[in-house]
């Protein structure tokens, strides 16, 4: 199944905003990325911090991960700036 790749644009930067709430949950990058790999879905760290950075794409099936495991809404994630 191929997935597709979610743009960040200026007025939504999912990057940053997966950054805001990994730290308000006081998870690290590596803890992220080791439980996703747990939940079999492909990343690295050097992956997470250029997604949050804005400067890499983001999969749909990443993001849902990360939703999840971050017990936060698709809302929080895609909010404006």
């Amino acid at each position: 199944m191929m997935d597709g790749k979610i743009k960040q644009d200026s007025n939504i930067p999912i990057g940053k905003n997966i950054r805001n709430v990994r730290i308000a949950k006081g998870i690290g990058q590596t803890e992220l990325v080791r439980r996703m790999q747990l939940l079999g879905v492909d990343m690295t760290r050097e992956t997470l911090v250029k997604i949050e950075r804005g400067i890499q794409h983001i999969y749909a099936t990443q993001l849902r991960a990360i939703r999840d495991l971050l017990e936060t809404s698709y809302d929080e994630l895609l909010k404006e700036e």
